[in-house]
């Protein structure tokens, strides 16, 4: 298996995690870093690290200086370059799936790109609406909004949005129970606290019909549907909000969770985590269970790719 790894922004932790990381996801894939010889030999002596004989890197970007822990321009541009590039082999199909290593939106912004981060980017390379992802194979809760206000999540809970969405995600990750949360405290309440829970049953009983199977359960009322009892049974969630879905993620496993988008013709995975400049190059400790996980989920999921040919 193959995965590229698009490098992140070199003025923060990406690299260091990479190099620290390598001689155990070497076992597991073959993975590609999208990062050239000359930026990673300086990266590398900064952190006093040595370079592994089988790090495999790709000429991508321009170089520049490396300054830890600070938003540059240059490291901005840097990790686009790498972020493209790896979406590129992944186009070409000389790699199974790409892992992201954070990069940092201001940065992005100031070599002027047009995105807020890998997901904007992503759905318009593609032209396809992303499906976001968040957690570790313990609990993932996928999103059915994301980056919006709160006040404007309940007019996006729409019949055949919802329902789209719902057939969409089980094709993507073909799990036999995924559970779907109530938007309104108590599930509404009979109607008493809202009535869009009518509309996620509706949207429920399509999915299911059209999938000639109980996929899908709910809608649950959101305080108890993350009970240990519940984990127990279940470990695919669909939240209504961004919040909804990345609280009981990081409250448990806030080390470990990572971002898989889906709905794409590539899968990519990445660390749920920023770049970490107040760590970044001072030799402090950093925990690198997200970006083994992220490594971890992209084999994962290609292999399933493979098995089902999805």
């Amino acid at each position: 298996m193959k995965i590229a790894v698009s490098i992140g922004d070199l003025n923060g932790i990406g690299i260091e995690l990479a190099l620290r990381s390598h001689e155990e996801i070497r076992h597991w894939c073959q993975p590609h870093y999208m990062i050239s010889d000359t930026m990673l030999e300086q990266a590398a002596n900064l952190l006093n690290l040595p370079i592994p004989d089988d790090f495999k890197t790709y000429a991508v970007g321009e170089t520049f200086t490396i300054e830890p822990g600070h938003v540059t321009k240059q490291s901005g541009a840097y990790s686009y370059a790498s972020f493209l590039a790896a979406i590129d082999l992944a186009k070409k199909q000389q790699v199974d799936a790409i892992t992201t290593l954070p990069i940092h939106k201001k940065a992005w912004e100031l070599t002027g790109v047009p995105y807020k981060g890998h997901t904007d980017a992503l759905a318009d390379i593609f032209d396809k609406e992303a499906i976001m992802m968040i957690g570790t194979p313990k609990l993932f809760t996928a999103l059915f909004t994301h980056h919006i206000p709160l006040k404007e999540v309940a007019s996006k809970i729409e019949l055949q949005p919802l329902s789209d969405f719902l057939i969409t995600l089980y094709h993507e990750i073909k799990e036999e129970k995924i559970a779907v949360l109530a938007l309104n405290p108590h599930a509404g309440d009979d109607g008493v606290l809202g009535d869009e829970e009518e509309i996620i049953k509706a949207a429920i009983k399509i999915a299911n019909d059209t999938l000639l199977d109980e996929v899908f359960i709910g809608p649950l009322v959101p305080d108890t549907a993350f009970t240990p009892h519940m984990r127990k049974h279940l470990h695919y969630y669909v939240c209504m909000y961004h919040d909804q879905g990345l609280i009981p993620v990081k409250t448990l496993y806030f080390d470990e969770g990572i971002n898989v988008s889906l709905n794409l013709p590539i899968i990519r995975t990445s660390v749920d985590h920023g770049t970490a400049f107040d760590k970044a190059y001072q030799n402090k400790p950093v925990s690198n269970l997200s970006y083994l996980n992220a490594i971890k989920e992209a084999v994962r999921l290609s292999e399933k790719k493979k098995l089902f040919k999805i």
